[in-house]
């Protein structure tokens, strides 16, 4: 009788580089690959330990001092829009919305380079080139849609996001939208969409990648009801945003292997028909 045994996927760490949310500080990430047959199960099942991915790699934050970062997500069960994000949805009311397969086009492009020249200038991603952008949208090894956005009255693009199916939900990957309008609070609609598209598909959640108290720039996640942080090793409803700490500790993060040793990975063995 053969028996064939499950292939451990590698995990490995990234050098120490400049953290892009909370200042003098260096982050450290924990990786692994995403391909073959599995890419969905090991997708699954690390989105619901925190991981998020980018193109075909799946990674979680492990800098050696700090534990700020906390992956997010939003049970669609407790949402209920506030008043300010019921204006949102009022003022985009005759937006369009248009679920295409992970291909990359040049007007998903232009309006790339438009959004990152206008709030990510100095960012990580402002010197990607359309081959890269390419390769973001296209390389995906499991099930991911682009949804684009568009105002059927300008006949204009104006907000893309890039969005993986799980068994749980929607993980919004990576969006961006037109800087030129700042009144219609496109990256919260976006957001409130995905929740609607979530809500009627009988998906429980949206992931909306990470939270870091301290950082400005993703202060916007924390504005959602419903909001869940994955800290301790599990999901739990977030309290006052206040009440989260980015102060530094050396014991804050565990080591390497203990993290390693402490994740769940799916059964990789192939199902026999």
């Amino acid at each position: 009788m053969r028996h064939t045994l499950p292939i451990a996927p590698q995990f490995y760490v990234t050098a120490p580089q400049p953290c892009p949310y909370l200042e003098g500080r260096m982050e450290r990430k924990l990786f692994t690959a995403l391909q073959g047959e599995n890419s969905d199960k090991l997708n699954n099942s690390l989105s619901q330990q925190g991981f998020r991915r980018s193109q075909n790699v799946l990674y979680r934050p492990s800098c050696a001092e700090c534990s700020a970062c906390l992956s997010a997500r939003i049970d669609v069960s407790r949402f209920k829009a506030s008043r300010n994000q019921r204006k949102v949805i009022s003022r985009n009311a005759g937006i369009h919305r248009k679920a295409t397969s992970p291909w990359a086009t040049e007007d998903q492009y232009e309006l790339f380079r438009r959004y990152l020249d206008s709030r990510h200038a100095d960012g990580g991603m402002a010197d990607m080139d359309v081959f890269e952008f390419a390769a973001m949208i296209e390389e995906t090894p499991i099930r991911s849609r682009v949804i684009e956005y568009s105002d059927p009255e300008e006949n204009e693009m104006i907000g893309v996001s890039l969005t993986d199916v799980l068994d749980d939900g929607l993980s919004m990957v990576y969006s961006f939208y037109t800087p030129d309008r700042p009144r219609a609070s496109l990256g919260t609609y976006m957001i409130l969409d995905h929740v609607q598209i979530a809500r009627d598909a009988g998906l429980p959640y949206v992931y909306l990648g990470y939270w870091v108290p301290g950082s400005q720039k993703m202060d916007y996640k924390s504005k959602f009801s419903g909001l869940e942080v994955y800290l301790g090793g599990e999901w739990q409803q977030m309290r006052d945003p206040a009440a989260y700490s980015s102060d530094l500790h050396p014991l804050s993060t565990d080591p390497i292997a203990e993290q390693v040793a402490n994740i769940n990975l799916p059964d990789r063995r192939p199902t026999n028909g």
